[in-house]
């Protein structure tokens, strides 16, 4: 009954959508709607429209082969001498039986007509938002925003350039820059800013980048997009994904900080030339998707001593926590004054099916644009079209770069190959498609291909396998990708690095989680959009993973919240998204808060957070000195002579004023940890906060006191202590509750790890 209603919605939608679009015109009476449509439908009859309908045949009684033939049984017997391949769209074979197909009107009475046709009824083209994260996240189009502040909103981008010509950053409808903008368009050769793009500069020389802040990447363009590019109806990658792009902020203006090339990389000396600037450009927000392999001391990590000082100017950094996870201590984000994001995937699934020649349909992952309509292959293993190398070829693999695979025995055949990296390879010898393992082992992630491809779990790469080897002619074919829901979500991406903190374990990282997980934004049309070096298509839009992506979301949600609050803190808007996280399934992310920190990202209720906790300046240079840098070390973060404050070699990193707690214990051993905050009032001026531990272990205790805290007015402050006592934990264990205060209003959580 629920699928029933939900074709017979589809139907109905469609009669009130079809007139408007076709006529271009509101309909604004009952009278007139009943009018368009038949003007509507008669059109159609008239010019034997060809349209995509949806043949729904009830349940499912047959297997899977039985129900395909059954299919196109029916639809021949329809069309007659013209071919099924070109009209059959889909067939519906696994929960439910039925086919969608292009028919004429005369088509589509002769089905409805039919014994065992249940319904035959127009399919409707369905929008999805591309940045689907923003709508996940609850920040949608109609959601409150300040745009007049937010328009005052500068954020800082430290990446690969940007790319001034995508709509994403057009100024229309923008004023002057703000006046608190002390920077300058230095974008170099060719380079235009505008009142979007209010200042570029560049830090690269090399012979592919040229000289200028272009971008020929697409890293920086597509973050620079998910953090503030503007609305954008009909973007996709060709076709996947088509909806509506936009960043967090909208309104806000963007300065581009180039630092990476090709040729290259992304040069220490650069990176710190940029934090330099920007800082002195008047950037309110800094987005770095940038970093090592291995994590640094502090005097070393050029990032950590640019967001210092960012941090020190009133600046809040965000930065990518790294994709070397899913290994314990990953992350190379560490730093306590700037923000560590991690990445999670959406609701939104991109998934891409193979159907084969049984009639067997095997669902894996890729962004697969092309379509075959409907035609099928023979599919083949890679041994089989392999020819002899002198290289250390593996065949099964079909990777290597040197040919060696026969383009006279693959072309116009689907190769299967062991390994994803194959499918250039495979592409380079004029295949029609590839079927690989998944052998990245990163879960419901998508990656772009330049052929019909599709990346398959274990489990379903042997099926294709044993079909194979037990059929004498076997055939695929390989679909477009599709859209589903991922009623899971969110779940950390097994790409996103991990904690615990290497450097100071009493620091949790990283510190939240966000979208980076088959994001759709703007790119640059000289930007590779695959990983094969064949793949010569240029894109407005690419989709694309990683803790850079989820960076400049956090980074949206953080101008979004210094858009109502414009004199907060970096520490404070930091400890407004902290506290104000949806708590995250640790079942589901085996390594807890080491993989998504204090949660996901809740941007409509990190601007009302009720209690921030606030750390400056001071407080981290309290910090580095209860670590033992000596005054010296700790001028080669700050850049300013400082003295360690009498006592401070007696605190603990853990002392630290920050939104979560974490401590690091000895195996086997009891122990006691105290850790004391302070919070500030930012709610309601006459409230009450009562605490609440929200317990999901046995193996400690906690106290907290007092266990109320009573204000009076905004911006007071209260501290308070909490206590944790364990008897012993297990080596390597990972023990976590969460301080919950709330006033009846707000919910202010802290993990305690």
């Amino acid at each position: 009954m629920a699928k029933n209603g939900f074709l017979l919605f589809n139907f109905l939608s469609f009669i009130l959508f079809l007139p408007m679009s076709i006529l271009g015109g509101a309909i604004t009476s009952q009278d007139d709607r009943k009018a368009s449509m038949d003007i509507c439908f008669s059109a159609l009859v008239v010019l034997n429209f060809l349209m995509v309908h949806i043949v729904y045949l009830g349940s499912l009684f047959r297997g899977e082969y039985e129900t395909s033939s059954q299919h196109q049984s029916i639809l021949q017997e329809v069309i007659g001498d013209s071919s099924v391949e070109n009209v059959l769209v889909r067939s519906y074979k696994r929960s439910f039986n039925g086919f969608a197909a292009k028919l004429t009107d005369h088509e589509r009475q002769k089905l409805a007509s039919m014994e065992g046709v249940v319904s035959v009824f127009p399919s409707r083209t369905l929008q999805l938002h591309t940045t689907r994260s923003w709508d996940f996240m609850g920040l949608n189009q109609s959601i409150t925003r300040k745009r007049s502040v937010e328009s005052d909103i500068i954020v800082g981008v430290i990446d690969s350039g940007i790319w001034p010509e995508s709509e994403s950053f057009s100024d229309e409808g923008f004023g002057p820059a703000p006046k608190k903008w002390k920077g300058a368009c230095k974008g170099g050769r060719n380079f235009t800013c505008n009142n979007k793009i209010i200042g570029a500069r560049y830090y690269t020389t090399d012979d592919i980048s040229g000289n200028t802040a272009r971008d020929i990447q697409g890293h920086g363009t597509h973050t620079a997009s998910t953090a503030s590019g503007n609305e954008v109806k009909d973007a996709s990658f060709f076709g996947v994904g088509q909806g509506t792009a936009r960043g967090g902020v909208p309104s806000a203006r963007i300065a581009a900080y180039k630092v990476c090339s090709p040729e290259l990389g992304c040069a220490e000396t650069a990176i710190l030339g940029a934090f330099d600037d920007a800082i002195a450009d008047g950037v309110d927000i800094i987005t770095i998707s940038l970093g090592g392999q291995n994590t640094l001391n502090f005097t070393q990590d050029v990032i950590a001593i640019g967001s210092f000082h960012a941090m020190a100017k009133g600046v809040l950094t965000l930065h990518s926590a790294g994709n070397s996870g899913p290994f314990i201590g990953s992350t190379v984000s560490v730093a306590p004054w700037l923000m560590s994001v991690a990445a999670s995937n959406t609701d939104r699934l991109f998934v891409d099916k193979v159907v084969l020649g049984s009639g067997q349909t095997l669902v894996g992952y890729s962004i697969n644009s092309f379509s075959s309509k409907g035609k099928t292959f023979p599919l083949v293993d890679g041994m089989d079209v392999s020819r002899p190398c002198e290289s250390d070829f593996d065949p099964q693999l079909c990777t290597d770069g040197q040919g060696c695979i026969d383009s006279r025995l693959a072309k116009g055949k689907i190769v299967i190959c062991q390994s994803f990296d194959g499918f250039n390879e495979v592409h380079k010898a004029g295949a029609e498609g590839s079927v690989s393992l998944n052998d990245v082992e990163f879960n419901k992630v998508s990656s772009v291909v330049s052929l019909p491809a599709v990346a398959l779990n274990e489990d379903n790469f042997n099926s294709i396998y044993s079909y194979l080897k037990s059929t004498k002619k076997p055939e695929a074919n390989i679909l477009s990708t599709e859209a589903v829901k991922d009623s899971e979500a969110p779940v950390v991406a097994d790409f996103s690095s991990r904690g615990p903190n290497e450097i100071v374990p009493d620091i949790l990282k990283p510190d939240i989680s966000a979208p980076g997980v088959d994001i759709l934004a703007a790119f640059s049309p000289l930007g590779a959009v695959s990983d094969d070096p064949e793949d010569k298509r240029q894109a407005k839009f690419n989709v694309v993973s990683g803790t850079s992506m989820s960076c400049p979301h956090a980074a949206g949600v953080a101008a979004y919240v210094k858009s109502f609050h414009p004199d907060w803190s970096p520490s404070a808007i930091k400890s407004a998204i902290m506290t104000t996280a949806w708590p995250m399934n640790s079942s589901k992310n085996k390594d807890a808060e080491f993989a998504f920190g204090s949660g996901h990202i809740n941007p409509v209720e990190a601007v009302n957070p009720g209690l921030v906790y606030e750390t400056f300046e001071q407080d981290y240079i309290i910090m580095l000195c209860s670590m033992g840098y000596d005054e010296r070390n700790i001028g080669k973060i700050s850049g300013n002579i400082s003295t360690c404050p009498k006592g401070s070699d007696k605190a603990t990193p853990k002392d630290l004023n920050y939104p979560s707690m974490a401590a690091q214990v000895s195996p086997g051993k009891s122990f006691t940890i105290n850790f004391p905050r302070t919070v500030t009032n930012v709610g309601l001026a006459n409230s009450t906060y009562k605490a609440k531990i929200l317990q999901n272990s046995k193996i400690v205790s906690i106290k907290v006191v007092p266990e109320s805290l009573s204000f009076k007015s905004l911006n007071e402050k209260k501290s308070f202590s909490v206590t944790v006592t364990g008897k012993g934990l297990p080596n390597g264990a990972i023990v976590s509750t969460s301080l919950m205060w709330s006033d009846g209003n707000h919910r202010v959580r802290s993990p305690i790890v």
